[in-house]
């Protein structure tokens, strides 16, 4: 592939073949949540030649987030995330389409995330209230999604799996999810990236964290993205 805007990607080019990196252009992703696992989601997505990102984040980079979101760094603490993102990716790829949502969603505002087209939407947001409001919205809107259940306090990304919410354990946040698609009567199947690894106990509220669980887990999910489309 001779194309100037396609040549950075001549390397995956060779394992999923020249019509499946065109179709990768027209493709739009949205990810609620950019940090830790987030981050990760949309680092290779842009560097898979995906053609649009939906970043959606409120929040601003913090020292604290050094060790474990790839948008950290010195220079960008106190920066809002999804404008920092916004630059790596286009240093990534200057052809990637980004669209901003610089708003903290609950169920007030969730519909926002639903005004453009969207073929992949992935939750990797903290907020349970709103988790549960994806699982419907998406499932009535038949949109493809798939949720990050919780990486924090623990130690091995070996563990991360990608199964039904049905199939997971040792999940806290996975816990209250699955109660959640029982009583709601939900039939369908909900993708989750969730982890079988028993949390460590910290004593504190909030969570411990590595700098490699959330990122393999962010590239599990942005994995099982590109190969649902790829399978299409």
């Amino acid at each position: 592939m001779n194309t100037p805007k396609l040549h950075r990607f001549q390397r995956f080019e060779k394992i999923i073949g020249e019509d499946a990196l065109l179709s990768l252009t027209h493709k739009s992703v949205l990810i609620l949540g950019c940090g830790g696992v987030g981050g990760y989601v949309c680092e290779a997505l842009a560097r898979s030649g995906v053609g649009t990102l939906i970043l959606v984040d409120y929040d601003i980079i913090d020292e604290t987030n050094i060790n474990r979101q790839i948008i950290a760094l010195e220079s960008t603490i106190g920066r809002k995330k999804v404008d920092v993102l916004e630059e790596r990716i286009k240093d990534i790829n200057r052809d990637c389409k980004i669209i901003k949502i610089d708003q903290f969603i609950d169920s007030h505002n969730i519909e926002v995330l639903f005004e453009n087209s969207v073929d992949y939407f992935v939750d990797a947001c903290d907020t349970v209230s709103t988790k549960k409001e994806i699982i419907r919205l998406c499932l009535e809107k038949n949109i493809p999604f798939i949720s990050s259940m919780g990486t924090g306090n623990k130690l091995d990304p070996s563990q991360l799996e990608i199964v039904d919410i049905r199939k997971t354990q040792n999940d806290p946040l996975a816990r209250i999810l699955r109660k959640y698609v029982k009583d709601e009567k939900i039939s369908q199947k909900v993708m989750v990236l969730s982890s079988r690894e028993l949390p460590i106990k910290t004593g504190e509220r909030t969570p411990g964290s590595s700098s490699f669980v959330p990122s393999s887990a962010g590239l599990l999910i942005a994995s099982y993205i590109i190969r649902s489309f790829l399978k299409k």
